[in-house]
């Protein structure tokens, strides 16, 4: 047996061994789930053009962050209501000025940053709630967590499949939709909604740094090889899960940080699916 086969078996038996650890089954689970979650909402927010939406929502987390740290509560329960809050407001203030949404997002964006910059400051001692949260700590995520997650995931798919005529039709061409009676502003607002907790649950497993990509890498890059919206949505999903859980092996085979190692697996898929693509148009 040559250097490179001892080398696989080790790190088979590490990964195995890694494998048993109930934290580990959680992680697999959960980024699986939080996969399948970004894949979903993300083909809608890479159509509808959200991204920077999706961005400034993850970043102005940061305030939710800090206060559940300052009030010595559960990030996580912080940061949900903030992120709903934050993107309802935000699409709000879109609707009601003749602002670009751009603007008024780098304005709510860096307000809130400054906000909670000046918070994090007021921190004494300890900060490692903040720091897991600003870059992700995937291993740590526990049952309530896959609750809320799968919770998320479910209402999600219930409610973009059972108005997927609608929902297409929204992103592809909302004055027709309008025209056609469907209600334009409940489903903008019921998708800020979604994409909001999908955000703040995401947060958890890659951090504020990363978690738009878990949106829209997935998205994006099925959408290179798709020209049916049905299909793209199905390969978006796929991308989203397999990706999140081949990074997860990954890091725990090369002791990467778990977050990192799904948005970079996310990112060689994107890049071999672009070559790929390149290719089969020269081909042609």
């Amino acid at each position: 047996m040559n250097t490179v086969e001892q080398l696989a078996v080790i790190a088979s038996n590490d990964l195995w061994n890694l494998l048993q650890f109930p934290f580990m089954q959680r992680a697999i689970a959960g980024a699986m789930l939080m996969g399948i979650l970004g894949g979903l909402l993300g083909s809608f927010v890479t159509l509808r053009q959200l991204s920077f939406f999706s961005h400034a929502v993850g970043h102005a987390a940061l305030v939710g962050v800090t206060l559940g740290v300052l009030l010595q509560l559960n990030p996580t329960w912080m940061l949900l209501p903030f992120t709903l809050v934050f993107g309802l407001v935000v699409l709000y203030l879109i609707d009601q000025t003749d602002l670009a949404s751009d603007s008024i997002l780098s304005i709510v964006l860096s307000g809130a940053l400054a906000i909670g910059v000046i918070l994090s400051s007021l921190i004494q001692g300890y900060r490692g709630n903040l720091m897991s949260v600003l870059f992700g700590d995937i291993l740590a995520i526990n049952a309530i967590d896959l609750v809320l997650t799968l919770l998320v995931l479910v209402g999600s798919s219930i409610f973009l499949l059972l108005t997927l005529r609608q929902q297409i039709l929204l992103t592809l061409n909302p004055a027709v939709a309008q025209v056609q009676g469907i209600p334009v502003q409940f489903y903008r607002y019921a998708f800020v909604v979604l994409l909001s907790f999908a955000v703040a649950i995401a947060i958890k497993a890659v951090g504020v740094l990363l978690v738009n990509a878990f949106l829209v890498i997935p998205a994006a890059t099925a959408k290179l090889a798709s020209d049916r919206f049905i299909r793209f949505l199905v390969m978006s999903v796929l991308i989203g899960a397999s990706s999140s859980i081949v990074g997860m092996l990954v890091s725990g085979i090369l002791n990467f940080a778990s977050g990192p190692s799904i948005v970079l697996i996310q990112f060689l898929v994107f890049v071999a699916v672009f070559g790929w693509t390149k290719l089969k148009f020269k081909a042609a």
